[in-house]
């Protein structure tokens, strides 16, 4: 996934509402541009922090900066959640996830469940469809070792029961974790901050949802998928 054009750098002043945040420009000009992440950002968000934004000038939009990178624990993080499903879908096709290599034809944004949205949907002659929910991750505490959740989400508990429908349905449900992120060679659930999700995913395993961890290489020119890593459930007491 390539910047296109290349970002700009700033510093970052503050993120606040969620979708708004303040950065200051290499010139001394201060702007005002959109978060495309309503997550906690747990670690993120420190002020005066580098970070890279990319600029649009698309007629009416408000903001013309958004924020895309920032350079945390010594390595660059990408914090738009836009970004896993477009990664994702490279991976599948570039092969970087082997058991998905031979589905040919990919569709995003399809309806299943209840009142929900399958991020990618396999499918292919003599194969059975996939299912596959994509979840943004750039959470970590620990040197090499990414997290999610990194704060409690019943939406995401909600997918991991409808992943565990389809699966049962005689379907492959597929849990994929995109780390944007360059640090970590492992992905644990994240069970201390949401002990609910943790149990939810745990239920969905044994239900047959399969579970995929994908490292990625970042820099201010692109995120690129790069290979799977392990993926360490969480031990529910």
């Amino acid at each position: 996934m390539l910047f296109e054009p290349p970002l700009v750098e700033g510093r970052l002043i503050a993120r606040y509402k969620r979708f708004l945040f303040d950065a200051e420009l290499s010139d001394g000009t201060v702007v005002t541009g959109n978060c495309p992440n309503t997550g906690s950002m747990l670690g993120l968000t420190t002020p005066g922090s580098r970070i890279f934004m990319s600029v649009h000038d698309k007629p009416g939009r408000k903001y013309a900066h958004q924020f895309e990178l920032i350079e945390a624990g010594g390595t660059l993080v990408g914090v738009n959640t836009g970004m896993p499903n477009r990664i994702a879908g490279e991976a599948v096709r570039a092969g970087i996830i082997p058991s998905l290599a031979a589905y040919p034809d990919l569709a995003r944004e399809r309806r299943y469940g209840i009142n929900s949205r399958i991020d990618l949907l396999l499918t292919g002659n003599g194969l059975p469809d996939a299912y596959v929910e994509v979840k943004n991750v750039h959470f970590s505490r620990m040197p090499g070792l990414a997290e999610f959740p990194d704060t409690p989400t019943a939406r995401g508990a909600k997918h991991l029961q409808e992943l565990g429908d389809m699966a049962q349905r005689g379907h492959r449900a597929i849990m994929l974790y995109v780390i944007q992120r360059a640090d970590c060679s492992a992905l644990r659930i994240c069970s201390d901050l949401d002990p609910v999700y943790a149990a939810a995913f745990r239920r969905a395993r044994e239900r047959g949802v399969e579970a995929y961890a994908l490292d990625c290489a970042v820099s201010q020119s692109q995120i690129m998928a790069r290979s799977l890593i392990p993926l360490i459930e969480a031990v529910i007491e």
